[in-house]
């Protein structure tokens, strides 16, 4: 059995979607890298997997994406496609019993998800996790709606910044050095269902009006918001919404 600390980044870009079922969802976080630190019982690191993979569903890459993870497509273009990245990724992880380790629960929760997407066999992957960003705000004090980005959880801990962050590879990096840095006999898996979706009551659904929130900002800058910027701004608001760039106050 070992610790498969994982980290995802993502594409989004909606206006760019193809060969993909809408009906399931919309617009995919389409997986465009996986970083992964494997450690044994010891926290010893017995193994590392990073790869970029190619798009299916996306024909670009949303501006805001490279901005932010330096990736493009251009580099994507030369890489294999998600099915053939899983099968390298679970033969890395070789182990169903393993535990999965995460900065938050948006990156298990869209590997499950890109694997239905593309028809693929979950099987192979843990169905135990270690959401290890509730448990850095326990230790410090903080309330547990108060979930710290990675960032400022490596910066409180004292973690030494060797590699830019928003990378899979670095950021999974970062999430084993908490781990190890903070583990005790409280910290324990859970049971991770993919096929679980939480059913909130009517009520409580809230739907973006993207019309009048591009409309206000074209009303902000006195001009016309480009097809580009709104694609940014759309993708700004949902990925705000996973809650991974929360920081403390």
């Amino acid at each position: 059995m070992s610790f498969i600390i994982f980290d995802l980044e993502f594409n989004h870009d909606g206006a760019s979607l193809q060969n993909f079922d809408r009906k399931r969802s919309p617009y995919p976080f389409e997986i465009i890298q996986i970083g992964a630190i494997k450690l044994d019982l010891e926290f010893n690191t017995v193994g590392t997997f990073n790869r970029y993979v190619k798009p299916t569903f996306y024909t670009r890459i949303n501006p805001f994406v490279t901005e932010l993870t330096g990736i493009t497509l251009e580099q994507l273009l030369t890489e294999e496609p998600f099915p053939e990245i899983y099968k390298v990724y679970t033969t890395f992880i070789n182990e169903s019993d393993s535990i999965f380790c995460t900065w938050g629960m948006s990156d298990i929760t869209e590997l499950f998800r890109n694997v239905e997407d593309h028809q693929l066999s979950h099987r192979f992957l843990p169905k135990r996790v270690i959401n290890l960003q509730p448990y850095v705000s326990r230790h410090f004090d903080l309330s547990q709606k108060n979930l710290l980005r990675l960032q400022h959880a490596v910066e409180l801990l004292h973690i030494p910044i060797t590699y830019a962050f928003h990378n899979a590879l670095h950021d999974a990096f970062y999430t084993a050095e908490i781990f190890k840095k903070l583990y005790n006999s409280s910290i324990q898996p859970k049971p991770f269902d993919p096929s679980h979706r939480a059913i909130r009551p009517k009520h409580q659904i809230r739907v973006i009006d993207f019309d009048k929130l591009l409309q206000q900002f074209e009303k902000m800058y006195a001009r016309k918001i480009t097809e580009e910027e709104q694609e940014m701004i759309k993708l700004a608001y949902k990925m705000g919404r996973t809650n991974q760039f929360l920081k403390g106050v």
